[in-house]
């Protein structure tokens, strides 16, 4: 669950591929990976460079486990993080391209069967994109949630649909127009997402995102089987341990795993003008900052301007679950995107925020 702490540290440094793209061996860029990694301490650290046609660049050093000697590769699977979200916001753009949502909706037409307070009733869909609705982690997703929600029976839909109930049944924590990074928002618009569906958010992603885009290697929670682990104070955590990950229910806000080529078929929506996954028009929205808040929030990105090297604004957002970290700038101007992951987010932060700025000045 990445804190705004975490998620603004890498604002300060600094879909489809047909037949892929040919993968370079720049030294640069391989020097910029050995260095990041050499003063990182990490057991693993991987990059990434996209170009308009996939992956340019991808380097990958470290072993899979502290202690281990099974070496990372740059097909393993990396946990996402907060960048999550932009799946999310997205996914939500190609439902109102399929005419199935709005852009403007306001939660009580989302939401026309659930008792809400009068404040929320108004509040339209960007702003729970942009944190600027008011919503707190801390009213339904608090420290004791956090404790006690692994062991919730009830099916992820039923659980997010709970916690939306209890988000909306009081006024709102925050200030409605201020920027106030909150996992609740994108919990909130999954449920949103499922009500429009009628699937579980999983099931949605797997439906309208992986499946379009080509991504194979997608999935929730912490990557199992012969895959890299997270670590927590330096120490291997299962896949199999509760531990692992968040709770699921916290899914739409930040569980996704993959590849970094898959990854990257993502960003590729970001750098082709939709893709033709999205419509142009809903990636505008989609990048635009939802709200006068700061940072400027976008659809899961902040929208960093004013970015010589990107010929214009950049995206970025950071993720983390405390045990992996991720790192994306997306440049569109540029056609360029870069990557840094790491599975121990502590030591994982500072190399990523090394790596980024390497890559952006190999390039």
């Amino acid at each position: 669950m990445t804190s705004r702490r975490q998620m603004m540290a890498g604002a300060g440094a600094l879909g489809l591929f047909p037949g892929g793209a040919a993968l370079a061996r720049t030294p640069a860029l391989e020097t910029a990976l050995d260095a990041a990694f050499a003063a990182g301490g990490v057991p693993a650290l991987a990059g990434m460079v996209v170009g308009v046609d996939g992956p340019i660049w991808t380097g990958a050093r470290g072993v899979r486990q502290a202690g281990g000697a099974e070496s990372v590769t740059v097909d393993d699977r990396w946990h996402l993080g907060s960048n999550t979200k932009a799946m999310t916001a997205a996914l939500y753009g190609r439902l109102v391209d399929q005419g199935r949502a709005g852009w403007g909706a306001t939660l009580s037409e989302l939401l026309p069967d659930v008792a809400m307070d009068p404040a929320w009733r108004s509040v339209p869909v960007e702003a729970v994109m942009g944190h600027v609705a008011g919503l707190s982690d801390d009213t339904a997703m608090g420290r004791m949630w956090l404790m006690t929600a692994r062991a919730e029976p009830r099916a992820l839909p039923e659980q997010r649909r709970a916690l939306l109930k209890a988000m909306l049944s009081v006024p709102p924590a925050g200030t409605p127009g201020t920027f106030a990074y909150a996992n609740a928002n994108y919990v909130l618009l999954g449920a949103v997402i499922e009500r429009i569906t009628g699937l579980a958010w999983e099931d949605a992603m797997r439906a309208e995102v992986f499946a379009p885009l080509g991504i194979t290697t997608g999935g929730f929670g912490a990557p199992s089987g012969d895959q890299p682990r997270g670590h927590r104070s330096g120490a291997a955590i299962e896949a199999t341990d509760p531990g692992s990950d968040n709770p699921l229910a916290l899914g739409p806000a930040g569980t996704a795993h993959m590849s970094l080529a898959d990854y990257a078929r993502f960003l590729g929506v970001f750098l082709k003008d939709g893709a033709g996954w999205i419509t142009p028009a809903t990636l505008a929205v989609l990048t635009t900052a939802m709200g006068t808040g700061s940072p400027p929030y976008a659809g899961g990105w902040i929208v960093a301007a004013g970015q010589p090297w990107a010929r214009g604004p950049a995206l970025t957002h950071n993720g983390s679950n405390t045990m992996w970290y991720a790192s994306t700038w997306v440049a569109p101007a540029l056609g360029r995107a870069f990557v840094a992951v790491s599975n121990d987010a502590e030591k994982g932060s500072p190399a990523c925020q090394r790596l980024i700025p390497g890559l952006i000045r190999a390039i």
